[in-house]
């Protein structure tokens, strides 16, 4: 069953945003919102699908998402021949649907740059969401390999952030 307050707080969220749609994977049940694309913007139109399974397939990361068409390619480039392979790298996704923000604030030096030394419980970032500033802790220790987002700008649940080299 969707909670209908919670379904109305991304249909608000999303029309606040800058977004065009969303797409959640919630406890095997997907929730797509997309604005209209008409002039005017009427709201949001939201399209509820259930019975999906809940778990990746196997050989898929749990962190990984379907391809859109419409999202900004990752990095440009891959990691160097130096990096570590991906394979060994931990993920950090967005956990909500909100501005990804580096520093504390404006003037302030990001919280993590890439070749940072990180430990479990440090703050990596902060995700605005409905007017909360959300701290994003890491929940591994080791070292940042790539930034996935680029300050101030929207992301979705679910989308990948950072890039950590456990130690």
């Amino acid at each position: 069953m969707i909670d209908l307050e919670f379904l109305e707080a991304l249909v608000r969220l999303l029309d606040e945003s800058s977004l065009d749609r969303l797409e959640i994977d919630r406890e095997g049940t997907r929730i797509r919102l997309a604005k209209s694309p008409k002039a005017g913007n009427a709201g949001v139109a939201p399209a509820v699908v259930s019975a999906l399974p809940a778990a990746a397939p196997p050989g898929v990361p749990a962190a990984a998402a379907p391809a859109d068409a419409d999202a900004p390619p990752e990095a440009a480039a891959g990691p160097a021949a130096t990096e570590p392979s991906s394979a060994n790298l931990v993920d950090v996704t967005s956990p909500m649907v909100g501005t990804f923000y580096r520093a504390p604030s404006p003037e302030a030096p990001p919280y993590v740059d890439v070749g940072a030394t990180v430990a479990a419980g440090d703050v990596l970032c902060v995700i605005e969401a409905m007017k909360l500033m959300n701290e994003l802790e890491c929940e591994v220790s080791g070292r940042i390999v790539e930034i996935c987002a680029d300050n101030a700008e929207p992301v979705d649940f679910g989308q990948l952030l950072f890039r950590v080299d456990p130690a």
